[in-house]
């Protein structure tokens, strides 16, 4: 009796593994498919980034009114850049005649001399509309993992506060070395870090994964593993960044040779499409974690979601027999 080749056992073990995962990754792709189409992604997506482009006018008004209380400490060319900077991007938006009479004296008196009503009212316009954008993701995640309702809307609130606060501090600290990039951090540090400089990329992509994975975390409202959430924090930022790519290719394509009456909103019009292609990268990737938590669920939000369904049962109970 011939006796069997070793690969005559191998290929099918190979071939039935292939199967499972395919059947896995299939199942993974329909269920995050269909709660994107379930919970209305691009519309929540919408409503986050109009509430997140809100929030930038008082926030710079902010800024601006916290900056003339140590404007003196300035060279008045600085001061004076900042103001015609600010001017600028107010022009982009609104009207020769609005910014000459309204904005212009506004801006300057801000600057000449601190004021903390301004300071005051931007923060607060700025944190009421950054943290509703911020209330969209953190609901939907909670939805989307099936236990909306399992958090109070009080606490759903005061999280939302709480990570835009956090995310203005990050984006304080990680703005300014994304737009300085590389080359020009090359300039400032010795020739001893250059060394470190071959990092640089790796480093703020790891910290923006963090971070995403960080929020899809602490917006479920159980206790989960923190690595379970960075397939879709992973998702979210190359979606994203190949969005941007794709927007950038779109607008310097399009607008370049363009004399169109919109003119002055294409700026602002430009951020509202980031902002729209950010949100739905990051609920794309909170229906991405959703669906690994369908796919191979975790004990604890099995628990929570069956002692939610036990909850809406028994109070359906409750109204039954009182009626």
């Amino acid at each position: 009796m011939p006796s069997q080749h070793p690969w005559d056992r191998v290929i099918p073990w190979v071939r039935g593994r292939t199967v499972q995962l395919a059947h896995v990754v299939w199942r993974l792709v329909v269920t995050a498919f269909g709660a994107c189409l379930r919970h209305r992604v691009t519309g929540l997506a919408a409503e986050a980034a109009f509430f997140a482009i809100l929030s930038v006018p008082p926030l710079v008004f902010a800024l601006t009114g916290a900056i003339g209380f140590v404007s003196e400490r300035y060279p008045p060319a600085q001061v004076a850049d900042l103001q015609e900077a600010i001017i600028a991007l107010a022009s982009q938006a609104l009207t020769d005649d609005a910014v000459s009479r309204v904005i212009e004296p506004t801006i300057a008196e801000v600057l000449a001399e601190g004021r903390f009503d301004v300071m005051s009212l931007g923060f607060f316009l700025a944190l009421w509309s950054g943290s509703r954008a911020l209330n969209v993701f953190v609901d939907t995640i909670t939805i989307m993992h099936g236990l909306g309702g399992h958090r109070g809307i009080v606490r759903t609130r005061a999280l939302s506060f709480s990570l835009y606060l956090l995310a203005m501090a990050m984006g304080a600290l990680a703005l300014p070395l994304v737009v300085a990039g590389p080359g020009l951090l090359s300039k400032w540090l010795p020739d001893t870090f250059d060394m470190l400089l071959q990092f640089y990329w790796p480093v703020v992509i790891v910290l923006c994964v963090c971070f995403l994975a960080t929020l899809y975390h602490v917006s479920v409202p159980v206790r989960t593993n923190w690595s379970f959430n960075l397939p879709g924090a992973v998702f979210s930022l190359v979606s994203w960044i190949a969005g941007s790519f794709l927007l950038r290719w779109i607008l310097t394509e399009t607008a370049s040779e363009s004399s169109s009456v919109f003119g002055p909103l294409a700026a602002p019009i430009a951020v509202l499409l980031w902002l729209y292609l950010l949100s739905i990268a990051v609920l794309v990737g909170a229906a991405v974690n959703a669906a690994f938590d369908t796919v191979f669920p975790q004990s604890s939000t099995s628990r929570a979601r069956r002692e939610l369904v036990q909850r809406l049962r028994l109070r359906v109970g409750v109204k039954d027999s009182v009626a």
